[in-house]
């Protein structure tokens, strides 16, 4: 069984026990969130498919929270050639990590 998601902008394909990085969402670490963006379901291997316009009604998804946490800092620079002028800048992308426990269809 698996489902795509939808959460922080970004669709996810998630089924359960898998872990995954999302866009940072507020919920303590050791609690459960509840996601009702779910764009589709599959159960078994695929077989029955369930596919929202754009959401399934009643569909959702309980993951656990793990960790609230920063990626690995990005740099980037920019130059102008000629002028010698140079900007450097710097960035870490706030996450959270969760596991999968159910999806719960109609």
């Amino acid at each position: 069984m698996f489902a795509v998601i939808e959460t922080g902008g970004k669709q996810y394909l998630v089924s359960p026990g898998q872990k995954i990085k999302i866009e940072k969402i507020t919920a303590e670490e050791g609690t459960t969130a509840l996601f009702n963006r779910v764009l589709l379901i599959a159960e078994g291997d695929g077989e029955e498919v369930k596919i929202g316009t754009p959401y399934l009604e009643g569909a959702s998804v309980e993951a656990r929270v793990l960790k609230q946490g920063r990626a690995k800092k990005i740099k980037m620079l920019r130059y102008k050639s000629k002028t010698g002028r140079r900007r450097r800048k710097g960035h870490r992308q706030l996450f959270t990590e969760v596991e999968i426990l159910t999806i719960k269809s109609l």
